[in-house]
């Protein structure tokens, strides 16, 4: 299963939030949130969170994951692991941006989001289980 919370290539100048993706077909309920920023002015910061509803509609008031600061191109990549969070059926992404110092008022990036489910271990039955 992949989720694009924020889908690659978009241009964000507002804080904001995505669409709820449901997760009910996740088998392992873990998943590797990737953050990548492919264009950004200077002086600006954006900080993404993942927020869980058990209805879509009702997403709380804290963040199941909170991505870290990033100022600059390139990825990031962070766990989230929902194995203990039965009740969370969707998901979604919210971006804040902050801007400081002189030129455009109005902060850029253009990034995308993704989930991608980490599937479960399974042993070959061609090898032997050793201690």
């Amino acid at each position: 299963m992949r989720l694009d919370l924020i889908p690659p290539g978009t241009r964000l100048s507002a804080n904001g939030e995505g669409h709820a993706f449901e997760i009910a077909a996740s088998e392992t309920r873990i998943f590797m949130c990737t953050m990548f920023i492919t264009e950004q002015i200077e002086q600006e910061s954006v900080d993404i969170s993942v927020w869980g509803s058990a209805d879509g509609q009702d997403f709380g008031k804290l963040p199941l994951l909170k991505m870290p600061q990033r100022f600059y191109r390139g990825e990031t990549r962070q766990i989230l692991d929902l194995t203990l969070k039965p009740e969370v059926r969707f998901l979604r992404a919210k971006w804040e941006l902050t801007r400081w110092g002189r030129g455009a008022p109005h902060p850029v990036f253009v990034l995308g989001f993704s989930l991608s489910e980490i599937p479960a271990f399974t042993q070959n039955p061609a090898l032997p289980l050793t201690a």
